[in-house]
């Protein structure tokens, strides 16, 4: 994909939702990587543990424009827009390049990058017994956590801590898969303020976080050659055929070796807080917590207590660890 006036690298954060992380010192990239061209960010000391954050379905990397600085603090952070969403470039894929393993195989290609962008950082570092640099992390937020949960299960090892989000793929309800084509559709045929405003006020108990910023940023996304196409396309997993064979299976949710911690706010649209319980009780050791009058998007609506939840979380589980443990964070 070469650059067009709506993809430039100036107008990565035209409307400022990202100038607290480019402050940090993050920085935006378009490398290819599993075929698609990626726009990625990342902010954080490369020596760090990496976390990598996954948005949602029709989103892109500002959904976590809040978090990234706090973050970077204790991680290497990376949160890059999934194939055929945000800035980057359509799936690899023509047939199934929108389903949950298309997806995680492109997941493991930012994986590699990361990991030659922190090798390439450390050498002549050095490296001592029980250093954190090579720990990761994801972090996913609906179908961000969808595919964390099935690139856990799939790959073993490759990744210490999930933190989960609302995860998609724990349940079907076809309210709630109506309810977000309708508003997705909307918002991306007849793209204006108000309609692009529905869209993300849905995610949200408190409309007011859904800041000025954050509509414009969306809006210019909605409004590029082809935006209602690849909606089209992307909304896919909102088919109840299709959903039903890319859900994370009890075989699956039971395999996750990965220390994981799943939240649910109180207020979520998609479903009540015991699905993210009964979904955490799904994975061994795993932890859960409901956040409190919170929506689909805690991250956003309340990015302090979003951070004071996942942070400590993420540094039990991506401390060095000794020969006898594997960092595994257990609780209820």
């Amino acid at each position: 994909m070469t650059d067009t006036p709506e993809t430039s690298p100036a107008l990565d954060d035209a409307f400022g939702l990202l100038t607290v992380a480019m402050t940090a010192g993050a920085k935006i990239t378009r490398p290819v990587l599993g075929g698609v061209r990626t726009r990625l960010i990342e902010v954080g000391d490369p020596g760090l543990p990496i976390v990598v954050l996954l948005h949602g379905t029709g989103g892109h990397l500002e959904a976590f424009a809040h978090v990234l600085a706090p973050f970077a603090r204790w991680f290497h952070c990376v949160a890059y827009d999934l194939p055929g969403h945000g800035w980057s470039g359509p799936p690899a894929a023509a047939d199934g390049g929108y389903e949950v393993p298309a997806y995680v195989d492109h997941l493991d290609a930012v994986l590699d990058h990361v990991d030659q962008l922190r090798r390439a950082a450390s050498r002549g570092r050095g490296r001592g017994p029980g250093d954190a640099r090579g720990r990761v992390a994801l972090v996913g937020v609906s179908l961000g956590g969808w595919i964390a949960a099935r690139h856990a299960a799939a790959r073993p090892g490759r990744v210490d801590a999930l933190v989960l989000v609302a995860p998609g793929g724990v349940r079907a309800d076809p309210a709630v898969m109506g309810a977000l084509r309708s508003l997705s559709s909307a918002a991306v045929e007849r793209p204006g303020e108000a309609a692009v405003r529905d869209r993300l006020e849905w995610l949200v108990a408190d409309p007011s976080t859904v800041t000025d910023a954050l509509v414009a940023t969306r809006l210019r996304l909605y409004r590029q050659p082809g935006a209602a196409e690849r909606m089209a396309g992307l909304l896919c997993l909102q088919d109840p055929d299709v959903r039903r064979r890319n859900m994370i299976s009890d075989v699956e949710a039971a395999s996750i070796g990965a220390a994981t911690l799943v939240l649910w706010g109180t207020e979520d649209p998609t479903g009540p807080a015991e699905t993210g319980a009964a979904f955490a009780r799904r994975i061994p050791g795993a932890r859960f917590e409901a956040l409190t009058d919170l929506g689909h998007w805690p991250q956003f609506e309340d990015p302090t207590r979003f951070t004071e939840v996942s942070v400590p979380f993420l540094r039990t589980a991506l401390a060095p660890s000794s020969p006898t443990d594997n960092g595994k964070v257990t609780g209820t």
